[in-house]
C-alpha cells in the first residue's frame, strides 16, 4: 500500500471521537432510506449505519480512501455501500435522492462552504435531515474551523431549518465539537 495513504488511514482510524451509535440517537433511520456520508474517509459513519438502511453513499474526493472503504465492506459482507468520488462544490447524485446527510468532521476545510451546503441541499429530499458534526471554532484553535454560529447561519441560507443544535461534553481531538441537525 502507498505509504501516505497508509499514513492517512492511520491517522483517520486512529481519530478519538465519540461512537458512531451515538449520532443515531438524532437520526429517525429507516431501513429505506439512502444516506449520504459526506467526506466518508475509511468508513466512520458508513460502515456504523450501513446495516440499518437501503443504501449508504460514501462520498470523498480521495478515491484510494473509498477503495479502503470498499475493501473494509466486502471484509464484512457489507454490499449497501456506493463510492461516490467527487468535490463538495458538485456532488455527482440527482436531485432529491438523499433522506439522510452527514457531515462528521469534514466541512471546516470546504470553501466555499454555503455552495457545499446548497449541494447538500440540492441531493436532499424534501423533509431530509441533514446532520453536520463540527468542531468548534475558538481562540486557540489550530487548522480551519467554522464556529457554530457561523454554521447555523450558512446552514439556514442554503436552505434547510434548523431541528436541533447539540453540544456534547464528548471532545475530539480535546477539541470541542457542536452538532447541527437541519431539515430540508
Amino acid at each position: 500500500m502507498n505509504p501516505k495513504l497508509q499514513k492517512k488511514i492511520n491517522n483517520l482510524e486512529n481519530i478519538e471521537r465519540f461512537p458512531a451509535e451515538e449520532l443515531f440517537e438524532f437520526l429517525p433511520v429507516k431501513k429505506d432510506d439512502n444516506v449520504l456520508d459526506l467526506g466518508a474517509g475509511t468508513g466512520y459513519i458508513s460502515l456504523s449505519i450501513a446495516e440499518r438502511v437501503k443504501t449508504v453513499y460514501a462520498f470523498d474526493y480521495d478515491k484510494d480512501i473509498l477503495e479502503y472503504l470498499e475493501s473494509l465492506a466486502k471484509e464484512r459482507n457489507i454490499a449497501n455501500i456506493k463510492s461516490v468520488v467527487g468535490h463538495f462544490n458538485d456532488i455527482p447524485l440527482d436531485n432529491q435522492t438523499i433522506d439522510i446527510a452527514i457531515a462528521s468532521i469534514s466541512l471546516h476545510e470546504v470553501q466555499p462552504l454555503t455552495t457545499a451546503l446548497k449541494e447538500i441541499n440540492r441531493v436532499m429530499k424534501d423533509r431530509g435531515l441533514f446532520l453536520c458534526i463540527e468542531l468548534e471554532k475558538t481562540e486557540t484553535s489550530t487548522g480551519p474551523r467554522v464556529s457554530s454560529t457561523d454554521m447555523e447561519v450558512a446552514i439556514l441560507d442554503a436552505g434547510f431549518s434548523i431541528v436541533n443544535k447539540i453540544y456534547p461534553s464528548t471532545k475530539v481531538a480535546n477539541q470541542s465539537v457542536y452538532m447541527i441537525l437541519a431539515e430540508k
